[in-house]
């Protein structure tokens, strides 16, 4: 596993819509095994994982899941929209951009460092700004999974990919 050199108390805020989107490259780890490498890290002090709320039972048990194994679950409900009428095709949408964006915010002065689990381009601004206020920016993607604006960044921030701290 790749180790991570982090300068003071860390955030570590997992997408995980665009996490899971990773898997058409890589095999995603079960979620105790990503908690679990970020909680080895004695300046991680809080792990959030943000993932859409769904009616269904397969959903619920996940995001039970998710608060059982320790990660402070950022959640709201999902919506569908109709990609195609016949046949009906509905798409799940549940975009944590704004409150990813928030909370980091929020939390400006409480840490040195924030890891972004998310190739999501439209980061950028957020980033720029962290790095404008001397923070550590640390930013966790999959190959194919990243996008153009994050690879035009200054070099003032990290980025390696995921499956790289993941290799056994």
């Amino acid at each position: 596993m790749q180790e991570l050199k982090l300068k003071g108390k860390t955030l570590v805020l997992i997408d995980w819509a665009n996490v899971y989107g990773w898997r058409d490259k890589i095999e995603i780890p079960d979620i105790r095994k990503i908690y679990k490498y970020f909680s080895n890290y004695k300046e991680c002090k809080h792990i959030r994982f943000y993932f859409g709320k769904d009616d269904n039972d397969k959903s619920k048990r996940f995001l039970k899941k998710v608060e059982t194994v320790g990660f402070k679950l950022v959640t709201k409900p999902v919506k569908y929209i109709r990609v195609s009428q016949k046949p009906l095709i509905l798409k799940r949408k549940c975009d944590f951009d704004l409150e990813i964006a928030m909370d980091t915010l929020i939390n400006l002065d409480k840490y040195g460092s924030f890891i972004f689990l998310s190739g999501d381009g439209d980061y950028v601004p957020l980033y720029k700004y962290l790095m404008k206020k001397k923070k550590q920016v640390i930013i966790v993607y999959e190959k194919g999974h990243v996008g153009r604006e994050v690879w035009e960044l200054s070099k003032s921030y990290f980025r390696t990919r995921f499956s790289y701290l993941m290799q056994k």
